[in-house]
């Protein structure tokens, strides 16, 4: 399969190197944080990645078919035995979904600050304040950035309306559950839309888009809620005064169905989309972690965004794990068919599909001024 992401970015000077912990979780769900750093990486140029599974492996191959500079190695003496420089950053990889570090990875963090390496972890539990870590830290003058660790909540803003002043056009990327490439067909869409010369920005919602390098953006997770749609808010008009878009992308969270979750609908307020693109897994089964959780459907999910939220949905994306090029081809020609709108999949289709859907839906983009034609 064809992929439409970098795995680096172009220019390396003064990016700071890192490797990513991903311990048994590479390729997989609760590795979504070292999956997504691996195929797009602006703030850190990913040197290797760790888990003892699949040592030896490409990373690249085993993420999309596609061979990449990123090796995965068994620890992190191998990591850094690799390295020809000692890499500045480890950055823990995983999402579980108890959100805490596991003894045995605490060792290997503990090692990587001996090392004297910096450390970024997207944990609900923030290593910053756990006592042994941060007096480790200290004695070997290294950082600890916990991504999810919010600002007080003094200095968090409310939700004012002012979203409604933004000119650019609002696109939000949503899913039938989490863990689904909601983040990664966003990446995708940003970099078709800029190349064809419509300004787009990246607003990120999560800790693998903060990490990736998002310019603009909150963990919203973290974030109290009532003042979620606020800091959202924020973070679109910081993004729309600064750079002047065409298009503002908001990454997702979630599902606004899946009841473990209500990030979605703290998106769909905060942001108040123009339009919204449908992420899903036609093969998963059950939503992840919730094996007695039934997937919805497209069509169910489609009803319930538009039904809750002034917005449009405009195309379906798929998910394409566990399925064929045949069985690829032949959803997307079913699933079009059935919901009456495009469908692609980012990673294994061109990202021009995807790019044809915004435009299907807001021609007047080509002539950069976005008129809805929906």
């Amino acid at each position: 399969m064809t992929r439409n992401i970098s795995a680096q970015p172009t220019a390396i000077t003064q990016i700071p190197a890192a490797v990513v912990f991903c311990e048994g979780n590479f390729a997989k769900i609760d590795g979504k944080t070292a999956n997504g750093l691996v195929r797009h990486s602006e703030a850190y140029r990913i040197v290797s990645v760790i888990d003892s599974s699949r040592s030896g492996e490409n990373s690249g191959d085993v993420l999309d078919d596609l061979s990449n500079t990123i090796p995965i190695l068994k620890d992190l003496d191998a990591a850094v035995a690799h390295a020809t420089f000692m890499p500045d950053t480890f950055i823990y990889g995983m999402a579980p979904s108890t959100g805490r570090l596991s003894a045995s990875d605490r060792g290997v963090v503990l090692d990587a600050i001996g090392r004297g390496m910096n450390i970024v972890s997207g944990l609900h539990e923030y290593l910053s304040d756990d006592t042994e870590i941060a007096q480790a830290a200290l004695e070997n003058q290294v950082t600890v950035r916990d991504i999810r660790k919010p600002k007080l909540s003094k200095d968090m803003r409310l939700f004012d309306g002012s979203v409604a002043n933004v000119e650019a056009l609002r696109i939000a990327v949503l899913g039938t559950d989490c863990a689904i490439g909601k983040r990664t067909t966003a990446t995708v869409l940003a970099g078709a839309l800029n190349a064809k010369g419509i300004k787009t920005v990246l607003v990120g919602t999560g800790q693998t888009g903060l990490m990736q390098g998002a310019k603009y953006g909150v963990a919203m997770d973290a974030i109290p809620p009532q003042f979620c749609c606020g800091e959202l808010e924020g973070a679109i008009v910081a993004a729309s005064e600064a750079e002047q878009p065409d298009v503002i992308l908001i990454e997702g969270q979630g599902a606004l169905s899946h009841p473990a979750f209500c990030t979605s609908a703290f998106i769909l307020r905060g942001s108040q989309p123009d339009a919204v693109i449908l992420q899903h897994a036609p093969k998963r089964a059950h939503r992840c972690d919730f094996p007695n959780m039934p997937m919805p459907t497209p069509a169910s999910e489609i009803a319930l965004i538009e039904a809750f939220s002034d917005t449009k949905v405009i195309g379906v994306t798929l998910n394409h794990e566990g399925m064929s090029e045949a069985e690829i081809t032949t959803t997307i020609a079913s699933q079009t068919e059935k919901l009456r709108l495009p469908v692609t999949d980012a990673l294994s289709r061109p990202s021009a599909r995807l790019l044809a859907m915004v435009v299907a839906a807001y021609p007047g983009l080509q002539q950069r001024t976005p008129v809805a034609a929906i």
